[in-house]
């Protein structure tokens, strides 16, 4: 019983303290997945429309923090802090261990408490309503929908 509690010790002395949900944090850059208002993967923050919807929607969330993912592009880094400090947030770059894969988190705007938003994909969260895409159909007749 007295030796448990001594390795225990030990180890948190050689080791640190373990991580709660470690996979999780290495996943969403040190943070939990339930203090995430919106995310964005290394390939859509190389896209514009979504620069831009990030630059119009960032205010939305005052008091968050802006995590950048250490293996984006230094370029990309630059015009991503920017955005930040021009929206008066502060930002972290985050080393990762993980290889510069496109499909990696590169954004996170997190808050210090849990949030709960449901999605947090920024293509998913600010697209464009189907209706809006299919007013542009012409109508088609009756019989053409009869008997296609």
């Amino acid at each position: 019983m007295m030796t448990d509690e001594l390795q225990k010790h030990l180890d948190q002395g050689l080791y640190g303290a373990p991580l709660l949900k470690p996979d999780e944090q290495r996943k969403y850059l040190g943070t939990f997945r339930e203090r995430c208002y919106l995310s964005m993967t290394i390939e859509q923050m190389k896209q514009q429309k979504n620069e831009e919807t990030l630059r119009k929607h960032l205010t939305d969330y005052p008091n968050s923090t802006v995590l950048i993912n250490g293996k984006v592009p230094e370029t990309l880094q630059r015009t991503y802090m920017q955005l930040a400090l021009k929206a008066n947030l502060s930002f972290t770059v985050v080393a990762t261990d993980d290889s510069n894969q496109n499909d990696r988190l590169g954004l996170l705007v997190v808050a210090k408490t849990a949030v709960n938003e449901q999605t947090i994909d920024i293509e998913q969260k600010f697209a464009v309503a189907p209706s809006q895409k299919q007013t542009t159909h012409q109508k088609q007749s009756f019989w053409h929908k009869l008997f296609r």
